[in-house]
């Protein structure tokens, strides 16, 4: 009877785990679990990967923006000043000037700051330079820069006013003794004839207002070309998106 009875309770535990097998089987919840775990991990990885390529292509586009900004700014500032005094310029034939006469005439006075809100007068001699334009022949006037005719039309060169004038003269002194010693050199004119003097320098040239545009307009062309590249790769990631979508 033992035995028998043993049996049948060894029979009742196998049914038992035969049952929990198959009710494990039907009711799959906790592999399901695990998969939408994976699932969930994926796509949040996702998101985080998307968050962190937008926050870098925002962060790019600005960068573009604000290059193309600054340009401006210096295509602004550029034109006002450098720009408008280079075409403003009407010395632009370049010629050979030979030295007729190089002298100091007289004095003429000038300020100088001495801090803020102090201004002192003071003095400087004024060298006169008269050269021979050697494609006309003409006599005339020759001056340091542009500047230097609107200061004072008497002088060919103008010291920087400071309170010691013997170091005025002996800096106006060097150059008439350069004069002096260099006898024929380059010089520009007015080919239309309308100013009756000669210029030594000029104070923007093609080659100064050349590399003062040169890097405003790379600067231009790299904040264009960073904006362009990241709408691109915006653009092909979705058409790409949009052609997986489509293939399943």
């Amino acid at each position: 009877m033992l035995g028998f009875f043993g049996g049948m309770a060894n029979s009742l535990n196998s049914a038992a785990n035969a049952t929990e097998v198959l009710g494990s089987l039907d009711n799959p919840i906790p592999n399901r679990n695990i998969y939408q775990k994976i699932k969930d991990h994926d796509l949040l990885d996702k998101r985080k990967t998307v968050t962190a390529l937008k926050a870098g292509e925002d962060r790019a586009i600005l960068l573009g923006l604000a290059m193309m900004v600054c340009s401006i700014m210096m295509y602004f500032l550029l034109g006002i000043t450098l720009l408008r005094s280079y075409m403003q310029s009407v010395w632009t034939e370049e010629a050979q000037c030979s030295l007729l006469n190089a002298s100091i005439t007289e004095t003429f006075n000038c300020s100088f700051s001495c801090g803020p809100d102090c201004w002192k007068i003071s003095q400087y001699p004024c060298l006169q330079v008269y050269v021979n334009l050697t494609s006309s022949g003409q006599k005339l006037l020759l001056y340091h820069t542009e500047e230097t005719m609107k200061i004072n039309s008497e002088c060919s060169y103008i010291p920087k006013c400071g309170k010691n004038y013997e170091e005025s003269m002996s800096t106006v002194n060097v150059v008439m003794e350069n004069f002096r010693k260099y006898q024929r050199f380059s010089c520009f004119y007015d080919p239309e004839g309308t100013q009756k003097n000669v210029i030594l320098t000029k104070l923007y040239s093609s080659n100064v207002l050349f590399h003062s545009l040169f890097w405003p307009t790379c600067m231009m062309i790299g904040g264009v070309a960073i904006v362009a590249m990241v709408k691109l790769t915006q653009y092909l990631s979705l058409l790409c998106e949009r052609i997986q979508r489509i293939n399943r």
